[in-house]
């Protein structure tokens, strides 16, 4: 695994360890072209929320984002991100200003003690086998903490086969892309910077 694109192409990503299901490239790609269609990161304060190899907010600041808060459960899955922003830290591409940090704990813990930041962009890639209701609660939690306001766009990652998110009160899924096996659902509040609500489209 490598970043596809952006100030730090070609630097390696350790793989993913057993249990974790890392993106693929072209579902990546396929995301970031869409962020970028929206002017999305350029500067973007990201969240990455069950980071796993940490390649969707790693791929984001190579992009252009100004900082990167990812969480992850997995102590040791972790460290690999924290091992990687080294080597990104440690490369002339690593800009005045780039701010990056990993937290070791759950979704929720991190949501129950965040400070009071909103975020621009916010990725939520978790494992297939959770449930479908504690990804609306953790959706619920985003908006209530002030983690996710008003300009925030959340990339959602779930099975094909998942229901369909519910969001927020005042917050819609303004789109919802499949590619094979994963779905991508755009969420957005009202008057966000994504295309119209309820627009679909499959690749």
């Amino acid at each position: 695994m490598r970043i596809i694109a952006g100030r730090f192409k070609g630097l390696p990503i350790p793989p993913a360890l057993k249990g974790t299901r890392p993106t693929t490239d072209r579902t990546k790609e396929a995301i970031f072209s869409h962020l970028s269609s929206w002017n999305m990161l350029d500067g973007a304060s990201v969240l990455d929320l069950y980071a796993g190899t940490g390649a969707l907010g790693l791929e984001s600041l190579s992009r252009g984002a100004g900082s990167l808060t990812a969480v992850e459960s997995s102590r040791r899955a972790a460290s690999l991100v924290s091992k990687t922003l080294g080597l990104m830290r440690s490369s002339p591409s690593w800009g005045e200003g780039i701010q990056a940090r990993v937290f070791p704990m759950t979704v929720e813990r991190f949501l129950s003690t965040a400070a009071d930041e909103t975020f621009d962009l916010i990725f939520m890639d978790p494992p297939y086998a959770v449930d479908s209701r504690d990804c609306d609660s953790v959706l619920a939690s985003l908006v209530s903490t002030g983690s996710a306001g008003p300009g925030t766009v959340i990339v959602l990652e779930r099975s094909a086969r998942s229901a369909s998110p519910r969001p927020p009160a005042g917050w819609s899924v303004t789109e919802t892309r499949t590619y094979g096996e994963t779905a991508v659902h755009y969420l957005e509040a009202e008057g966000g910077k994504g295309p119209e609500a309820g627009e679909e489209g499959q690749d």
